[in-house]
């Protein structure tokens, strides 16, 4: 068993399906939106969150792409789906014993990458967090209240973290 990695990934889970829920109230132009830095809009930045995770999971267990970046831009409630399908195979992933120092090969148009398994853990977070962060930064700039999605928050809205005040 993998323990200590499950709060990192359930907080990925946790903070993308919070997201995708404040977007699901956007309209179709804020959904559309972008800013200055980020990815792209909002609706493709979070298509490429999640089918980059796909990627990552397909190097991980040597399996199949389920879907990619090029593909158009599903639905929210498709990319909900799909969050929680990752979320699912994380959690069963996990459960497995887990060799981190485990090289995967990888092929693109750069080349071959012999990538440590712990680097691509390292990839997924960082990179769920990376543009969940651009997506919070355009509906900023567009006036959308939204919620804190960070560790802490995770913590608090799941009972990992709890605070008493002082009397």
């Amino acid at each position: 068993m993998n323990g200590g990695m499950l709060d990192p990934f359930r907080h990925n889970a946790w903070a993308t399906r919070e997201l995708l829920a404040i977007c699901g109230k956007l309209s179709p132009e804020q959904l559309d939106a972008t800013a200055s830095g980020t990815y792209g809009s909002v609706a493709r930045t979070l298509h490429h969150l999640i089918s980059s995770e796909d990627y990552y999971r397909s190097l991980l267990t040597g399996t199949e792409r389920r879907w990619r970046s090029s593909d158009a831009t599903p639905s929210l409630a498709e990319l909900s789906r799909r969050a929680d399908d990752l979320a699912a195979t994380w959690e069963d992933f996990l459960s497995q014993p887990f060799d981190s120092e485990r090289v995967v090969t990888d092929e693109d148009e750069d080349g071959v990458s012999e990538i440590r398994a712990g680097m691509i853990i390292a990839q997924i977070l960082n990179h769920g967090t990376d543009h969940r962060t651009q997506i919070l930064t355009i509906l900023t700039t567009l006036g959308v209240e939204h919620a804190d999605l960070d560790g802490w928050d995770y913590g608090a809205a799941t009972g990992r973290v709890v605070t008493t005040e002082r009397s």
